[in-house]
This record gives structure tokens, sequence and C-alpha cells, in this order.
């Protein structure tokens, strides 16, 4: 019983010292979480489900130490294996946070709760053009997280000519040597795009020519992968890769050889926001969290911490950015980028099968 309760008190002290390790971090970094927020949710813990890489956890810690609300994070790869693990029954989760389609296709599923904004009060900060989108008129169920545009990130050392088209993606001098996402959306989405169709196509003809040239493309690739992109870019595994663009500055400033580019065939624009799934146990604990994530400094720290463009007015006002990194993060042209929405079902069962047979 001794023995008990002390490896409780030890790992009770451990988790204190991370927190105030993480508290630490933030605080110099001019982060000011010393504050309280009174937790009237009835809740003790708040389950959080997230994009690999995908957020500055300090700020879990923050949102512990000012609500007493304990965070329980985990991640996934994909918006797919997100949905897969919320329709099989296999998850807890409060807080999920997937891309605009998606969460089109989980509204029509019915498997996301309506959000109470007056729990969000820090929505009413969200910039204008990106509340009431396509995938959720009226912002029932969803506050963006953030939002960004997709790219090729690509080792200007080893790279001859200009990279400004899909097509050096499918060039056989770079065999062995090029990434390719590990989901369907985005990868039939640059063959649709390199072919001169829509990233939303119902066509099926147009699908299927997809198809045929990434089936062309397979033996060139290396690999197929999500976030170890990330890794093999950044220490020159690989010379060419789709990436996203709050990925690559933050590659780019580890590795000077590295550069990012807009294909002329266009891309993809893309919000990823907070939800939270039917039937989650603890909803109001949910929108707080949301809530305090939408806070100034901590939608600051998440920002400076990962590169992506954030949806929060006065974080953007506040940003202090150099003309590359307002150029790749904020571009002011967006007629070259289209996002992604969600598809009849008898086209998603057509990619699904068309992305078995391309990885078979």
């Amino acid at each position: 019983m001794k023995k008990t309760i002390i490896i409780i008190l030890a790992l009770i002290l451990l988790l204190a010292g991370c927190q105030g390790g993480a508290l630490k971090r933030l605080e110099e970094d001019g982060f000011d979480f010393s504050y309280t927020i009174e937790n009237t949710t009835g809740s003790t813990a708040v389950y959080v489900y997230n994009w690999g890489e995908y957020m500055n956890e300090d700020l879990n810690a923050a949102f512990e130490a000012v609500t007493g609300i304990k965070v329980h994070y985990d991640t996934f790869q994909t918006n797919e294996a997100l949905r897969s693990k919320l329709i099989t029954g296999g998850s807890n989760y409060d807080v999920i946070i997937p891309s605009d389609y998606m969460i089109g296709l989980l509204i029509e599923e019915g498997l996301l709760e309506e959000l109470d904004f007056s729990n969000i009060p820090n929505f009413a900060d969200i910039k204008p053009h990106l509340k009431n989108p396509a995938y959720d008129p009226g912002n029932r169920y969803s506050v963006p997280y953030m939002w960004g545009t997709v790219g090729i990130i690509y080792d200007t050392t080893r790279v001859s000519g200009p990279v400004d088209s899909w097509g050096v993606l499918f060039d056989e001098r770079y065999t062995g040597q090029i990434l390719m996402f590990d989901n369907a959306r985005d990868t039939f989405g640059i063959a649709l795009k390199l072919l001169g169709y829509s990233f939303n196509t119902e066509n099926e003809d147009e699908l299927l020519a997809a198809y045929e040239l990434l089936a062309r493309q397979k033996p060139l690739v290396q690999a197929y992968i999500m976030d170890q992109i990330f890794d093999k870019m950044e220490v020159g595994e690989a010379i060419l890769a789709p990436y996203y663009a709050g990925d690559a500055l933050l590659m780019m400033e580890s590795n000077a050889d590295l550069a990012f580019a807009v294909p002329k065939e266009g891309s993809n624009i893309f919000t990823d926001a907070f939800v939270i799934p039917k039937g989650a146990a603890n909803k109001a604990a949910a929108e707080m969290y949301i809530n305090f994530m939408c806070s100034f400094d901590a939608a600051m720290a998440n920002v400076l911490e990962l590169g992506y463009s954030t949806p929060l007015t006065h974080v953007y006002d506040a940003l202090e950015l150099d003309e590359e990194e307002y150029a790749i993060s904020y571009p002011e042209d967006l007629s070259l980028f289209e996002p992604f929405l969600n598809m009849p079902h008898h086209i998603r069962e057509l990619y699904d099968s068309l992305w078995i047979e391309l990885l078979r």
C-alpha cells in the first residue's frame, strides 16, 4: 500500500513538473497563463484528437493550469482514419480537428454535436471570410482552427529547372526521390489538377484518368506518407514532395536548401476546424477548450510554433512576418486555390476502390 501511494505521488509530482516546464517556456516567450478560468462544466478531463505535429502542446498544459481540466491528447494522420475511428465507435473524444470536406461529411452522417457559442465567445474574432463556410453553413458545428495551402517542397540543389508545375512530381529524373501524400483526396487532387480538372469533379472518366496518371507515376515514388514527409525532406532523404505551406516554412528554416512553390495548375486551400463528436461526454469542457485555444495568447503561441495561417483577426494583425513568410502563409491572390468539398457517396466509393488499387 505504501509503495502504491509513493508511486502515485511520484506521478503527480512528475506531471506537475511537466506542466510547470510548459508554462515556463510559454512565459519566456512572452505569453501569460497565470489567470484562472472557473470550471463550471462538471468535467475533470477533455479528450482531444488532432493531426500529428499540429499543435504547440505546451498549450494543453496551460489549459490544465488555468482550468484544472486534464487534457488527454492523441493524433491521427488522415481525415479518413479519423472518420473510421468515429464510425466504428472506437473513440471517446470530446474535440476533434478534421478538415473542411470531412466536416461536411461528418455533418451529413449526423456524427457531430451542434455548438453552444455562448461558451465560445472568442469565435467573434474569427475572420469574416472564414465564417459561414460551404462545409458548415452558419457555423453550427465548427470553429476554424488553422487554414493554409498546399504546394511543392523541394531541394533547390538537386532539382533542375523551375518548379512551377505538378508535373515535376512525375519526372523520371527524380525516380525514387519523390514523396506523395498517403491519402486519396490529396494525391488524386494533384493528378486531377495536372490534367486540368477540378478537385471536386464528379466525372468518373476524369477520376479514372487521374488514376491512370498516378499508376504511371507509382514506380517513381519513394513512399506514400504523411507526417514523415516533414522529416524526410528536412534531412535530404527525398528531393520533391507535396506539402502544407505552414510546415514548409519550418522545414525551410532548418534546411536552407529547401524552397516552396505553388504549381501553376492550381492547388488546395484548406481549413481545419474544431468540432465535437456526437455524444461527447464532456461537451461543455470541449467548448471551454475551443474557446481557450482561440484566445489571443494561446492562438499566437500556436501560430508561431506551427507556421500555419491563423483564422483570428487580432492574431493576424499582431504578426510580424518577413515578406516570404507572408507570401507563403497569407497569399494575396487566392484565385489559384480550390477547397475540397464533400463528395456524393458513389464518388467516395470510387475514390476508395481506386486508392486501394493504386497501392496494391
